[in-house]
């Protein structure tokens, strides 16, 4: 379990693995039942995503668990399934990456607005992702990877669920971020600065940013990250914004312009480097390729 901070603590740069509903959807599936209702329907098709990943050169490899608390599945009326969908998944990614990378537990917001924005009660989204990290740790998950946060309060109860029912589980917390004119902030309004605050006192091993915007954005917001962070950092870009084209979405970036961009997240000390929207396993396979000649540098 502590193989990533392990590997992170010593200057590498470990690959992360793509998008998951991008794949799930480029195989016929439509999210209206939620992505997460295929971890007990489709299992196979999980197995097939995460081994496409391993074979590209991913050392994390998610779990199909983003909407997978009880607050976000109530959306769908499965909140009952918390604990068997979260444990499908994990289940079909370690059957099929068999201890050959890092099982990444993903946990995405509740959907959701705390009080006194919203309606929800802290303590209500508290138990959620206690349930939902509980399973996810209780079948193997590797380390839990709290990810898209736009709130900080949310993001910390997040990683206090995880610290309370999996103490010495590495855990990844990664909020998403616009550019302004003034800098970058979340959806609702969190800077950088309070976002590095916030989730290393929660307890986060690894901070950063995902999805969004593409790795251009990413590469000037981790520069951001690098002069306020005092734990490693995550980057996982979008493959550009996405555009509509013939009735369905594309997303610009190819794995080679992503890829040409890795060199400066490696200068600016990222220790995770994967992809969000819009990647798969050709943009993984070539983020993998300029993370290598690096090592190779190095060594």
């Amino acid at each position: 379990m502590r193989a990533l901070l392990d590997r992170v603590g010593a200057g590498e740069t470990l690959c992360g693995d793509g998008a998951w509903g991008t794949q799930l959807m480029a195989r016929g599936l439509a999210p209206g039942d939620g992505f997460e209702i295929f971890n007990a329907t489709r299992p196979d098709l999980l197995a097939e995503i995460a081994s496409s990943y391993l074979e590209a050169g991913a050392e994390l490899v998610t779990t199909n668990t983003f909407g997978g608390s009880p607050l976000a599945l109530a959306t769908h009326g499965l909140d009952d399934r918390t604990e068997e969908l979260n444990l499908a998944a994990v289940e079909a990614i370690r059957g099929a990456v068999a201890g050959r990378a890092l099982i990444s537990g993903s946990v995405g917001p509740t959907g959701r607005l705390l009080l006194p924005h919203g309606d929800t009660p802290p303590e209500i989204v508290l138990d959620g992702f206690r349930r939902q990290i509980a399973a996810l740790v209780a079948a193997g998950a590797d380390l839990v990877c709290i990810e898209t946060m736009m709130d900080l309060e949310e993001a910390r109860l997040a990683v206090r669920a995880a610290r309370e029912v999996a103490a010495p589980v590495p855990v990844i917390a990664t909020m998403t971020f616009d550019p302004t004119p003034r800098g970058f902030f979340t959806a609702m309004g969190v800077t950088v600065e309070q976002a590095c605050r916030g989730l290393e006192e929660a307890g986060a091993d690894l901070v950063g940013a995902n999805c969004g915007h593409g790795i251009e954005a990413m590469v000037a917001l981790a520069a951001v990250f690098a002069e306020h962070a005092h734990t490693p950092i995550v980057i996982q870009a979008n493959a550009g914004l996405p555009e509509q084209r013939d009735g369905a979405l594309h997303y610009p970036e190819d794995p080679a312009f992503m890829a040409a961009r890795v060199p400066a997240l490696l200068d600016l000390g990222v220790a995770v480097i994967g992809g969000c929207c819009g990647t798969g396993p050709e943009h993984i396979r070539a983020i993998r390729a300029a993370i290598d000649a690096r090592r190779r540098r190095l060594s």
